[in-house]
């Protein structure tokens, strides 16, 4: 285990240089959450990822992340608004005790009810690549990114393309209502033929842990 003195770098942090060149050039809306220092600490050590990573960045310098207006959620170590940290949002679904190797870890999800997970050998054989559980698929596709590639996406890509026919109208206005322990929950599935035509199926706030051990975890 390596120490918090071991974790944090500060002569190349990457903090720094993702403010110059990713949040400042951002072309979606974001919010950083406020973190809590001794939380940011515990995770930073849970997780034993330095901070001249993007990934160690973005635990100890954030409670995590909204991206368009809490439409995505990338996790942090947890904050008022996303009280959902890594570590804390993994123990009991991909490990059960801290210091396990996980098949894959999940680290951003959308309000949709689908996940974004780091594969550590259990969704194939293209490790340390980010793959997306689909709600309207129900299951992993491989995105062919890592993890700076997908922080760098979610500010500056086209999530317009990315969720093309999952969005409904107004659709802003919903996930403004949301908090980010929640997610919208269809009906019909989005993964069936009837569940199609998203303007046209039925959708209610439902608890993320409940979506997830309904449609994930038994998948």
């Amino acid at each position: 285990m390596k120490t918090l003195q071991d974790l944090i770098n500060l002569e190349e942090p990457a903090w720094e240089w993702m403010q110059e060149e990713w949040f400042s050039q951002a072309r979606n809306h974001y919010e950083i959450i406020p973190k809590n220092q001794m939380q940011a600490e515990k995770e930073l050590l849970a997780n034993q990822v330095t901070t001249r990573s993007p990934m160690g960045a973005m635990i100890y310098e954030t409670g995590g992340m909204f991206i368009d207006n809490g439409w995505l959620r990338i996790l942090g170590s947890g904050g008022a608004k996303l009280n959902r940290s890594i570590s804390e949002w993994n123990k009991g679904k991909i490990f059960e005790q801290l210091g396990d190797i996980p098949p894959f870890l999940l680290i951003a999800d959308d309000v949709l009810g689908g996940y974004f997970a780091i594969n550590g050998g259990g969704l194939g054989d293209n490790l340390g690549q980010i793959h997306y559980f689909s709600p309207d698929s129900l299951a992993w596709e491989d995105l062919n990114i890592t993890y700076s590639h997908f922080l760098e996406w979610v500010l500056m890509g086209n999530l317009e393309q990315f969720y093309q026919n999952l969005r409904w109208e107004n659709w802003q206005d919903d996930v403004k209502q949301l908090d980010g322990n929640q997610v919208f929950s269809f009906f019909p599935f989005l993964s069936s033929k009837e569940g199609k035509n998203i303007n046209e199926i039925s959708r209610k706030v439902i608890p993320i842990q409940e979506h997830y051990f309904a449609f994930v975890s038994s998948n």
